[in-house]
């Protein structure tokens, strides 16, 4: 007969290939000891440091810093201990720098100064005839052989020089002779020329001539 087959054994666990040596079991049991003096010297630092975070507290918050207090503001127009204003002190070099450079100042510009109004001119005056230059007219003889008077108001255009340069009848008096002869005695008149604005300027008058016979 044929043999059956044999079947593989099973390798079993041999626990005592697996045991740790009395040395390893003192070197492991040296280390987990220095961890806890370890472990106890960081605890025992921290909390007399109080550092330790706490999940239930608040965390630590840091000391303070000591600062230098600032110095108390100088009443406006009051001097420092360096003289200069308080409300006047520089903020840095680059301000002092900026005050001594020079600076072109700009000159205001020319305000047009409106020239004064000129005077109100004067009014217009009319010629008048000068005394002395006024020679009265002939009566007309045979206008008085006839009874003819009345009043004749001659019109005369003056010059700048006082001298008529138009003589005509206004209004006459009912006599051509008598009219005639009015005219011819204005033109011969001397007058005070009219003025405007202190000047000599022409200028027109109208004055009476009156023919009434001697009783």
């Amino acid at each position: 007969m044929p043999e059956s087959p044999t079947k593989p054994s099973r390798s079993r666990f041999d626990l005592a290939s697996w045991r740790p040596s009395p040395r390893a079991l003192w070197l492991v049991l040296g280390a987990f000891v220095i961890g806890l003096v370890l472990f106890a010297l960081v605890w025992s630092g921290d909390r007399d440091g109080d550092d330790f975070f706490r999940a239930n507290g608040t965390p630590p918050t840091a000391a303070p810093s000591a600062y230098e207090p600032l110095p108390v503001p100088l009443p406006a127009g009051s001097r420092d201990a360096s003289g200069m204003d308080a409300e006047r002190q520089p903020a840095d070099e680059d301000e002092v720098a900026q005050q001594d450079e020079p600076r072109l100042v700009e000159a205001p510009a020319p305000v047009a100064v409106e020239p004064p109004p000129p005077p109100p001119p004067s009014p217009l005056t009319q010629p008048r005839p000068i005394p002395g230059a006024t020679p009265a007219p002939r009566y007309p003889v045979r206008a008085l052989r006839r009874g003819e008077s009345g009043t004749v108001m001659v019109r005369a255009e003056i010059g700048p020089d006082g001298v008529p340069t138009s003589v005509s009848v206004s209004q006459g008096s009912g006599s051509r002779l008598l009219d005639r002869t009015a005219v011819d005695a204005v033109k011969r008149w001397r007058f005070e020329p009219a003025t405007l604005d202190g000047r000599p300027t022409v200028g027109t008058v109208v004055v009476p001539i009156a023919f009434e016979p001697s009783r």
